[in-house]
């Protein structure tokens, strides 16, 4: 009991410090490396193809692949058990010639084997993470652990129309690499700036379900003085209101630079009408003196741009867009 309490103690402690301490970076890809691609959470169920398309797209990038032994299996929902989809991430993890892991696609099951994870050798030779959605429960655990993460494509996202994800492709491959990221979003009506024309922060966040999860346990974040990004996908208004709220009162909106809101996706129709918009729901739930910046192309969507999480970033808020430029590490 008192080990556990002692690591605790040292765990609260180190996020706390990242709240003021640049994040690891860990080595950018170059020609010659290789990655692995594996499926922490849902099951690949005929998509061999689509998988082996995303390996093609790698190589044509100097890379070398090599795919979880289990990533083809099937436990139901799940894409083998939680022991095998654990030990296909540890192997990723502990083998030091695997530079990045890229998530095969999400879905649901990440959590489950978070804490069978050892990152011990992650910690000693960090690597990159890469995914959204349900890798959310890994960006957060990470940035705990005081390393940076990439929310970008996953392997189905090649599934998508190849001239709607051009811009997808080319901000993962830059984030991968190490080329400067900067986006330019155009303004919406429901942007709240103030006289703000300039906000400064890490960028941390993800998909809000799992945000939401992870709140009381070592992965759930601390907000201050960040710069928080949420998306989610197929949600009725008022779940997405409740997970906001529930987010609310753990904290994160009280010290947090800014909010900016990716794609809100296929929200559900319920037979009793919530009477505002997303955009006007989000407003009402974070502070009214917190800046919010909507339509940040990242989510659920074709055109999701990668995102370095543990970053600093630096947005600049004109009349009619505002900007995200990720500085270097």
């Amino acid at each position: 009991m008192k080990s556990k309490i002692v690591s605790f103690l040292l765990l609260m402690s180190f996020t706390f410090t990242n709240a003021q301490q640049k994040l690891t970076t860990p080595p950018y890809l170059k020609i010659g490396d290789t990655i692995a691609i594996v499926a922490p959470a849902g099951i690949l169920k005929g998509r061999q193809a689509t998988i082996q398309k995303a390996k093609k797209l790698a190589e044509s990038w100097g890379l070398k692949v090599v795919l979880g032994k289990n990533m083809y299996n099937q436990n139901n929902h799940f894409a083998g058990t939680d022991d095998e989809r654990c030990q296909d991430f540890q192997e990723a993890l502990d083998n030091k010639n695997i530079k990045a892991i890229w998530a095969a696609r999400g879905g649901y099951g990440s959590v489950r084997i978070l804490d069978k994870l050892d990152f011990a050798e992650f910690k000693r030779h960090p690597k990159w993470v890469i995914g959204y959605s349900d890798i959310t429960a890994f960006h957060n655990h990470i940035y705990n652990l005081g390393v940076e993460t990439i929310h970008g494509m996953m392997a189905t996202s090649l599934e998508q129309k190849p001239e709607e994800i051009m811009n997808t492709i080319s901000s993962f491959k830059k984030s991968l690499f190490g080329e400067a990221l900067s986006y330019t979003v155009a303004s919406s009506k429901y942007n709240r700036t103030f006289s703000s024309k300039e906000i400064e922060g890490q960028l941390i966040g993800g998909n809000l379900s799992i945000l939401t999860s992870m709140l009381g346990s070592e992965s759930e974040l601390n907000t201050e003085n960040k710069i928080l990004f949420i998306e989610e996908i197929g949600e009725y208004k008022y779940s997405i209101d409740r997970m906001l709220q529930s987010l609310k009162r753990a904290g994160y909106f009280t010290n947090v630079n800014a909010v900016i809101v990716g794609n809100i996706s296929l929200v559900k129709k319920n037979s009793t009408q919530w009477g505002s918009s997303i955009e006007q729901l989000i407003l009402d739930v974070v502070p009214a003196e917190v800046p919010v910046l909507f339509n940040f192309p990242a989510g659920h969507e074709a055109d999701n741009r990668a995102l370095i999480f543990g970053r600093n970033v630096d947005v600049k808020i004109g009349d009619a867009a505002y900007s995200i430029n990720f500085k270097e590490n």
